[in-house]
């Protein structure tokens, strides 16, 4: 029996259990997985340093090592999301809708978790953490396959946390690490039809179009993020300057930083030497179409690649557009329905761009790195979904659960 299979049917056992565990005993959990998270934050430390020098051997990326990091502060942060998620609701068996039918029978509609809940995963070790405390917490059973660059850091949260839960009485299986991180050990688990009731790839975009493509299990795709500021023409340009630069600088290296910046031809020549002068200061590489190269000619010219890139680094393209009408057109043509932000002061632009754009999540005034769990008020989320079944942008608990129906009756027959 290989890894894959022999923890697919552990979790699959163990997600029976953990679908009927109290609330109660979900919360002391997370707090003995909070508490064993900080009496072991030095070790945990150590191993992710494993995971670094190797990446730096590699030739990770700086935004990929980013990603790969974890320090006191980022554990601290772990730690913190492990309480917001214990305060928030459970959903497990919440009535959704009830009604009576004419003939007596009493129909409720109520939340059950989903299962079994495989996760894929790459160079981010919180989401070991991040994932199985959502998932334990509506009810479900995780298999974690993380990739192979954050492997050390993986093991031992994954250790840490899933020993702490058992103590105190969440099934043994409800949380399982795949240590095999082979291509071979991901494609199985693509096909553990029958144990996994549906796979999250959280990653890049090659990782998330392989498992959409290859897997025989139900999917949700995630986390690609190109995204876009568009400034319109009646916006005020130091709110502009400020969402802009936030979108992009704070941390380039996440799926919902900005990837192109739209600005209306009308104040192009005004805004856009105001913002490349800021962007400068912070490294970051503009590439313009031509309408910004007439503005200025120091800037890279832009290619109908860059247009596609999610580049997850300093790397911003820019484009000048007639209106909000071609802003809306070029977001929808090149953006992967993730988030999109519009600066304005013209309800008519800005209702046009709330309405128009296919995007999880459409912002008004403000930095599209607001687009997460947490700032949603949902706790940590297990990704942020860009299709539109079953959910859609961040993913906290209820998006976690599918519903059944519960009939009741006095002997009714049909």
């Amino acid at each position: 029996m290989t890894e894959i299979l022999d923890k697919c049917k552990k979790a699959k056992a163990a997600a029976i259990k953990l679908g009927n565990i109290s609330t109660e005993i979900k919360n002391k959990a997370l707090d003995a997985m909070a508490d064993a998270l900080g009496e072991n934050s030095k070790n945990i430390i150590d191993a992710n340093k494993k995971d670094l020098r190797a990446g730096e051997k590699k030739g990770l990326s700086l935004a990929l090592l980013d990603r790969l990091m974890l320090n006191e502060k980022r554990i601290l942060g772990i730690i913190d999301s492990l309480d917001v998620v214990k305060k928030l609701k459970d959903p497990v068996f919440e009535v959704i809708s009830e009604w009576t039918r004419p003939n007596g029978l009493r129909i409720q509609k109520r939340r059950v978790p989903l299962g079994v809940i495989g996760i894929i995963y790459e160079a981010r070790p919180n989401v070991t953490v991040d994932s199985a405390s959502l998932c334990m917490k509506s009810g479900n059973a995780t298999v974690l396959r993380g990739g192979s660059d954050a492997i050390n850091s993986n093991k031992i949260l994954a250790e840490i946390i899933s020993c702490a839960a058992y103590k105190v009485g969440i099934p043994d299986g409800s949380i399982c690490l795949i240590e095999d991180t082979s291509r071979k050990s991901s494609e199985e688990l693509m096909g553990m039809r029958g144990y996994l009731d549906v796979l999250i790839p959280r990653g890049g975009k090659n990782l998330i179009q392989t498992v959409i493509q290859k897997a025989k299990v139900p999917t949700i795709e995630t986390g690609e993020g190109n995204c876009h500021a568009y400034v319109e023409k009646t916006a005020d340009l130091k709110m502009a300057l400020e969402i802009v630069y936030n979108s992009k600088v704070s941390r380039p290296s996440v799926c919902n930083a900005i990837e192109t910046l739209l600005v209306d031809e009308e104040i192009a020549a005004k805004f856009l030497p105001m913002i490349f002068s800021e962007l400068k200061e912070a490294n970051v590489e503009v590439r313009g179409d031509k309408k910004v190269l007439a503005i200025d000619s120091s800037i890279k010219k832009a290619t109908d690649e860059d247009w596609t890139t999610e580049f997850l680094s300093l790397i911003l393209a820019v484009k000048v557009v007639k209106d909000y009408k071609e802003a809306v057109d070029h977001i929808n043509r090149y953006g992967t329905k993730h988030s999109e932000t519009i600066i304005t002061k013209d309800k008519e632009a800005e209702n046009y761009f709330l309405s128009y754009v296919d995007a999880s999540s459409v912002y008004v005034n403000a930095s599209t790195r607001f687009t997460d769990g947490g700032e949603f008020g949902f706790g940590s989320e297990i990704g942020i979904s860009t299709q539109k079944l079953h959910a859609r942008g961040p993913m906290g608990l209820p998006e976690l659960t599918s519903y059944k129906y519960v009939v009741y009756g006095d002997g009714q027959i049909r």
